[in-house]
This record gives structure tokens, sequence and C-alpha cells, in this order.
């Protein structure tokens, strides 16, 4: 099924690649040639789509204008609506009467699902994750020290030295809002890899890496010793990233992870010989 499905899809983006290399010659067609006007619309609805793949376009965010956009792909603005008429169909973008369109829900409503629900409720998963975010933040590190370019960096810069102020406040700040700052940080690592199947993978379990790192916040940062910890492991990453060092990088987002994991599963053991002792001091063993 999967080498099926592989193939087919192949086929498909070798097709589209034919469109995309005569689209001009295409665009310039007569109105009343119909299955070249369905090609004019699928060429462009394609290249918007690559927009959106690579993270130019992200979900919730208004495209640019008509102008814009038909400068920016070098075609007419009757072949743009043709193309935004297909996506819509598609349900990749919505259009709202008065606020344009935008870049649609893609990943659909994960918090429904049955699988999802078990993600949530199950203490037992937060140590599943971090395994899986040590395994994708690592290798997101490593690309990003390999293949970010200066506006990556940038964005990188903006976003730790955000997390940096946050934690200088000297009013206490909302863990929830460290958290999202936290996951900000690495969420820009990982758009500095240029993967865009490894970025969507990680914005689609958004709510559930979240999760993880609130538990970090709210269980480690008002403990100076791991809250230290944190901070120099964090400097470690972005430094490795910017300084263009793909294994080093690579190492700081995997002991980064595994200390977090470390550090949570002694706490738990921690109450769990807490509670033992109470259990032994009231006469119940």
């Amino acid at each position: 099924m999967l080498y099926g499905l592989g193939a087919g899809c192949e086929r498909k983006r070798m097709c589209l690649r034919k469109l995309v290399r005569p689209v001009v010659g295409v665009l310039k067609m007569k109105p009343n040639q119909g299955a070249a006007r369905r090609q004019v619309s699928d060429v462009v609805a394609e290249r918007i789509e690559r927009l959106i793949v690579d993270g130019v376009l992200k979900v919730g965010q208004a495209l640019p204008s008509e102008r814009r956009l038909c400068e920016k792909l070098g075609i007419s603005r009757s072949a743009l609506r043709e193309g935004l008429r297909v996506l819509r169909g598609r349900g990749i973008i919505e259009t709202s009467q008065g606020r344009g369109s935008f870049v649609a829900e893609l990943s659909g409503n994960h918090d429904a699902s049955p699988l999802m629900h078990l993600f949530n409720s199950q203490p037992r998963t937060l140590y599943d994750l971090l395994e899986v975010r040590g395994l994708l933040e690592g290798e997101s590190a490593r690309l990003a020290a390999l293949r970010g370019t200066e506006a990556d960096f940038v964005l990188l810069t903006r976003r730790y030295e955000e997390m940096l102020a946050a934690h200088a406040q000297e009013n206490p700040v909302d863990p929830r809002e460290h958290a999202r700052l936290d996951h900000a940080f690495h969420l820009a690592i990982c758009e500095a890899s240029h993967n865009p199947v490894l970025v969507h993978t990680l914005q689609s379990l958004t709510d559930l890496m979240l999760s993880t790192v609130f538990a970090s916040v709210n269980n480690l940062y008002h403990r100076p010793a791991q809250k230290r910890q944190i901070d120099r492991q964090h400097s470690r990453l972005y430094h490795a990233v910017i300084e263009r060092l793909p294994e080093q990088a690579q190492r700081a987002a995997r002991d980064h992870i595994h200390s977090i994991r470390d550090n949570l599963q002694e706490i738990e053991q921690e109450e769990q010989r807490l509670v033992r002792a109470t259990m032994r001091l009231e006469g119940w063993a």
C-alpha cells in the first residue's frame, strides 16, 4: 500500500513539474481552451501549496494581496483566482467577506479523536512524547545548523531573546506563557531545518508537545538547580545552531530533552517515596 501510494505521489509530482515549466505559455492561451485553463488553475494551486508546505505561508495566515501574489508568481489575476478557487475546493484556504483568504487549519480537530484523548489523559504518555521530541528535535537542530539561512537565525535569535526576557522579569510570568515562549524557540529551530515534513509533523503535535514543555516549566522552573541547567542547555543549543555546528546542535537538543525526562522522573519517584513514607507513618504499612 505504501509503495503504491508513494509511486502515485511521485507520478503526480512529475506531472506537475511538466506543467510548471510551460506555465507562462499556458497562461497566454485563449479563454475557450478549457483543458488549458484547468491546467492553469492546477499549476497555480500547486505553486501556492508549495508555499504552504515550505512554511512560507502558515496556518491561519492571511494570503498576500492579489497584486502581490500575481507579481511573485508571474501570473495573471484571472489565473490566480482560478487557482484560489481550486484551493478553496480542496479545503486548503478559506475566504471570508471583507477579510480575504487565509490558510486553513489543515490537520483537523485532533483533540476529538479517541487516540488524542488517551494521549492527553495518560501520564505515561509524557515520557513517550519526550522520547519523540528527542528524536525529532535532535535531527531538526542538526539540519538547522546545516541549512539555516541568515533570516532563519534572525528569527531564532528573536525567539531566544524573548524567552530570556520573560525569565528576567521581576514579576512572575504565567507558566503557560513561559511554555509558549519555550515552545516557540524550539519550533524556530525546527523551521530552520527546511524539512517541511519535519516541521509539519511537529506542528501537528503542537498541543501534545506543549504539554511536555508545560510539564517542564511547571515542575522544574521553580527549582533553581534545574532552572539553571535548562538555561545552560538552551544557550548551548542556540549557539550550536547559529554557529553552524551540526553534531553539537544535535547532541545539545537531545541532551536537553533527556535531562528534562530524567528530572521529571526523579520528581515523580520522590513524590512516590513521600507517599509511601506517609502511609507507613500513618500505620498503612
